[in-house]
């Protein structure tokens, strides 16, 4: 008789190791992993993997390519947002599990699995995100956690392991760390208070800003609807060009942030972060913004950014309400083209020069604090009388009974 099968989001470190061997030995299934490389990896690193899941008894390894995907699915949407979790936070990393979910759940289909599962704990975000996505799409197939479940720490994962032949490396590290295309999160440590600084070493894919080269860089991003179509005049592909954007601005240490804010399960949390790309494409996006959109264009965009982060964040991708918002997004960006001309030095971002054929203040003969061949002076005296009209009659009305 056959064993039931099971699809495994597989990281190859030591908890989703002990993930497969769990639901080999202990829940009786052929277990077959799955990697979603979404800019976390290099090759070596994969093939690192692919070693760990057949040491662990994987029937089978899978790496699936979600770098597009997550881009034209997730990123270019925050992008039009001008989305930062607190200002200043870009999403790094919660967004990838959404990739990886939804490609769990589509090869469980094509495998006709049984289950799905994932490696996380009981404490962060990311089981949340999983299993949000997981329920969402596929109800009918059961969503093991092992760890979650287990409730181990790491000597006892370590143990577990080696009495199945693993034998693995059950050291506490003092961070953990996510990289993707999209940034890299930093955990532990420091972060788990708010009280005491992140030191410099932690940061390792941006420059310290103190050592950055003096004089710094200047770049032109050009955009098309909304998307980087180029970098210094360079066409190229949105991943592509996100990864040279990336390395420009980490040179010159753009892009580090340490994140407060709440947690999916609604305790406050704290989280070192290095994301270069986003925080200079995200900046130049919003001013190029401010050149061609109105004013009530930016502010109900803001407004339903916040919507839209909030439901990334938390793994309510698959909302209905996301489409009807992205709809909007994608109608908001039809003028958003342009050239956006950026410095960076040492950790600082300047923006410097803006361009576009659908520039509000070149459709204007008006120059701010100047006379203004679409009005003259008795109009605008006309214009403050009017529009002081509702807070003068509320000043007359007297101040409210106590």
């Amino acid at each position: 008789m056959s064993r039931p099968s099971c699809i495994l989001a597989f990281s190859g470190g030591l908890d989703t190791s002990l993930c497969v061997v769990w639901l080999r030995e202990e829940l009786g299934y052929d277990v077959v992993t799955v990697t979603v490389d979404t800019g976390g990896f290099d090759d070596e690193e994969l093939q690192r993997i692919a070693a760990r899941s057949r040491e662990a008894g994987a029937i089978e390894h899978l790496v699936i390519d979600g770098l597009d995907e997550l881009w034209e699915d997730w990123i270019r949407h925050i992008v039009a947002s001008n989305y930062m979790k607190g200002g200043l936070y870009p999403l790094c990393v919660g967004v990838e599990r959404v990739v990886q979910a939804r490609h769990l759940v589509r090869i469980a289909r094509e495998r006709g699995a049984a289950a799905v599962a994932h490696g996380s704990t009981g404490a962060g975000n990311d089981q949340i995100r999983f299993d949000v996505v997981l329920r969402t799409l596929a109800p009918d197939l059961t969503v093991h956690a092992p760890i979650r479940q287990l409730g181990w720490g790491r000597a006892e994962e370590a143990e577990y392991l080696a009495e199945h032949g693993m034998h693995v490396d059950a050291s506490t590290k003092r961070y953990s760390v996510n990289a993707g295309l999209w940034g890299v999160t930093i955990g532990g440590g420091e972060t788990r208070t708010s009280h005491e600084a992140v030191p410099d070493h932690v940061y390792a894919t941006t420059a310290a800003p103190a050592h950055a080269p003096e004089g710094g860089v200047t770049l032109a991003l050009g955009f098309h609807r909304g998307r980087l179509v180029t970098l210094d005049g360079e066409e190229g592909h949105p991943v592509a060009l996100l990864r040279s954007l990336g390395e420009h601005a980490a040179a010159h240490g753009v892009g580090r942030g340490i994140h407060l804010g709440d947690t999916v399960l609604g305790i406050k949390g704290r989280i070192a972060f290095e994301a270069p790309a986003a925080h200079v494409l995200i900046h130049a996006h919003r001013e190029l913004e401010k050149l061609v959109l109105t004013k009530w264009q930016l502010f109900v965009k803001e407004q339903i950014a916040q919507f839209y982060g909030l439901f990334l964040h938390e793994g309510r991708y698959l909302d209905p309400a996301m489409r009807d918002i992205e709809a909007f997004l994608d109608s908001s960006q039809q003028r958003v083209s342009g050239n956006v001309t950026v410095h960076l030095e040492q950790g600082r971002l300047l923006v410097r020069a803006l361009q576009s054929p659908h520039s509000l203040m070149d459709a204007t003969r008006a120059a701010y604090g100047e006379e203004s061949g679409l009005w003259d002076g008795r109009d605008a005296e006309g214009f403050a009388k009017i529009l002081s009209i509702q807070s003068a009659l509320a000043h007359r009305a007297g101040a409210p009974e106590e």
